[in-house]
This record gives C-alpha cells, structure tokens and sequence, in this order.
C-alpha cells in the first residue's frame, strides 16, 4: 500500500490542505481544521506553515 499525502480535491475550503491531512490520516477534516486554528492562536506560526503547506503538497492527480 503506497499512501501519499496530497491536498483534498472534495474537501476543500481555502486549499484543501487540512482535507488532504484528513484524508491522509482517516480523520474528519473538520477536527483538523480545529487544530489547525488552535495552533494559529496559540503559536502564530501555524498561518505561515500553511501557506508552506499549500505550496509544498500536490493537488491530487485523480
């Protein structure tokens, strides 16, 4: 099994980062999300590893 993280075609709300996480991990995507505003509020560096994220993980060729 070759599992391979890309962003989300179907679950997209900015970029379909924290639907791609979700799917990679098997989670709802609306939990990852929450975290991921968590750690925006707690850290701050969470919008710049976000915009590092878009950019890094592929869109999903299917």
């Amino acid at each position: 099994m070759n599992k391979r993280l890309y962003k989300s075609n179907d679950n997209i709300m900015i970029n379909g980062v924290c639907g791609g996480i979700a799917e990679y991990l098997d989670m709802d995507p609306t939990l990852i999300r929450l975290g991921w505003v968590l750690f925006c509020a707690l850290g701050g560096s969470g919008i710049i590893a976000y915009i590092i994220a878009a950019i890094i993980i592929p869109r999903n060729p299917r």
